[in-house]
């Protein structure tokens, strides 16, 4: 790195501290005291004991079949191995390959790990995110007709109250996490779809997180999903190779285990015991609630990312000719963590405020507005209406009072929107965008990386930094918004 980048990155790393563009929604995760009994879960019979795998000889060559989503990075952080030993042992790979087609058959050299985890999969990666699977579910409809507390329980969520049924959709569709798989986590550990007495521990933490900015069933749930986000994602990567239960005690997911089903262990390690812990994971836990309410959900999974995926061409989300500030590296489009997924831009003249702005936030592609919340608005570039499909260009912290319109039709470079401060925390005026496709965020730098008129973004050391290139110049992030943080769109 050259002198000047290294001064600029070690003067981004303190500004960041100071005047950080997007903070994150979470708090500082404090688990329970080993071996505490978490509220909202009450201890049954013993589980049906998980299955295991036999240990492997080095670099012996095992079967695997492609999964939805899987990414050759990703496969070789599971296995232990690497991409090009990946590669000699499948040459029909092709260089350029983004995703793997699912049900692709693969060999892979394995190097056997101590401390795996159970091969037993919960649920598909398809029907973990709020993709298509959940197209034609209505959770405020479901929640109604169940007999349980929960369809009477509201809570102020998003500037305004709202029923527990409209809360899961609130947070469906803020995470991208499915509506269901929710409900079955509320009804495992609470109870609230079946039982009619509302339980004393409701507005504390009836999931067992004890963090004070957490209490409530609401802001319980708010982790709960962004939990499961950060172990999905970190898993689909390769990020999470181990990770620490409340016991201290520590696990690897069976490297041929899917995403889905690592977030919910990654999720349940947090603050259950040993035997809660097996017990939530095992075919008897949440696994068992899910079947009961939605069926099962292995006959419900369905394809939903295809081998070698690509992004559509995007413009910056500015006007042709404008300079804006590249102010925010890869970091989470909602909430905190994983997955790396966002990028901020700000109007140049705007440094460290909440000053309003007469510059506009616009398309980055051809569209139809499929959602808009309080200073979030959702670009559909499918053209279906629904975000749940194809690709989709996530917009936060647009102002209120000229934001676009549901259902309104866009063409690339139409304005979306003034950037703001409004929408959760924020200590400047910017606009903040990601990418989804099916329901599943697309980091920001990967296999698939976010790439605006050919600048192509790479992850910093930590959230927020990183960099964007274009041929052999790079501009690194910084909320300084001074000259070499600063591009100009070149789409009129």
């Amino acid at each position: 790195m050259k002198p000047n980048n290294l001064l600029r990155t070690v003067s981004c790393l303190f500004l960041i501290g100071q005047l950080t563009a997007c903070l994150p929604a979470q708090g500082p995760e404090i688990p329970p005291e080993s071996g505490e009994q978490p509220d909202g879960l009450v201890s049954q019979q013993a589980p049906t004991p998980l299955p295991t795998r036999e240990a492997f000889q080095p670099g012996q060559i095992v079967d695997y079949i492609a999964q939805p989503g899987d990414t050759l990075p990703g496969l070789a952080s599971h296995f232990n191995t690497s991409i090009p030993e990946i590669r000699e042992v499948n040459p029909g790979i092709p260089l350029d390959a983004s995703t793997l087609p699912a049900g692709f058959p693969m060999k892979i050299p394995v190097y056997y790990q101590p401390l795996w985890g159970t091969p037993f999969q919960i649920i598909p990666d398809s029907l973990f995110v709020y993709g298509p699977a959940q197209s034609n579910f209505d959770p405020v409809a479901f929640v109604k007709e169940q007999p349980g507390w929960f369809k009477n329980y509201t809570a102020y969520a998003a500037d305004e109250n709202r029923t527990g049924g409209e809360i899961v959709s609130l947070l469906a569709r803020n995470y991208s996490v499915s509506p269901r798989l929710i409900l079955a986590i509320i009804e495992y550990q609470t109870g609230g779809l079946t039982q009619t007495s509302t339980p004393e521990n409701v507005n504390d933490y009836p999931l067992g997180y004890r963090d004070f900015n957490h209490k409530g069933l609401y802001l319980q749930l708010s982790w709960a999903v962004n939990t499961l986000n950060n172990g999905y994602y970190d898993w689909r990567s390769g990020k999470l190779k181990i990770f620490e239960h409340a016991d201290g005690r520590l696990e690897r997911p069976d490297p041929w285990q899917n995403a889905g089903t690592v977030a919910l262990q990654y999720y349940f390690s947090r603050n259950l015991t040993r035997d809660d812990y097996v017990r939530a994971t095992s075919s008897d836990g949440l696994a068992a609630v899910y079947k009961e309410l939605f069926g099962d959900p292995w006959q419900g999974d369905i394809n939903f990312i295809p081998g070698s995926l690509k992004q559509p061409p995007l413009r910056m989300p500015f006007l042709g000719g404008k300079l804006w500030a590249f102010t925010g590296g890869p970091h989470s489009p909602w909430g905190d963590g994983s997955p790396r997924a966002a990028l901020d831009f700000a109007p140049p003249a705007v440094v460290g405020g909440c000053a309003t702005t007469l510059e506009v936030a616009t398309a980055v592609a051809d569209g139809i507005i499929a959602r808009t919340e309080p200073a979030v608005a959702v670009l559909d570039l499918d053209g279906d209406g629904d975000e749940r499909t194809g690709w989709v260009v996530f917009y936060l912290h647009l102002a209120s009072s000229d934001k676009v319109t549901l259902g309104t039709r866009m063409k690339a470079g139409d304005p979306i929107g003034r950037p703001s401060c409004e929408g959760g925390r924020s200590t400047g005026t910017h606009v903040h965008i990601a990418r989804k496709y099916n329901g599943e965020w697309i980091p920001a730098d990967g296999p698939i990386p976010f790439d605006l008129e050919g600048w192509v973004a790479k992850d910093g050391l930590i959230p927020y930094l990183g960099t964007l290139t274009k041929f052999s110049r790079n501009v690194f992030a910084c909320v300084c918004s001074d000259a070499a943080s600063q591009i100009q769109s070149e789409t009129y």
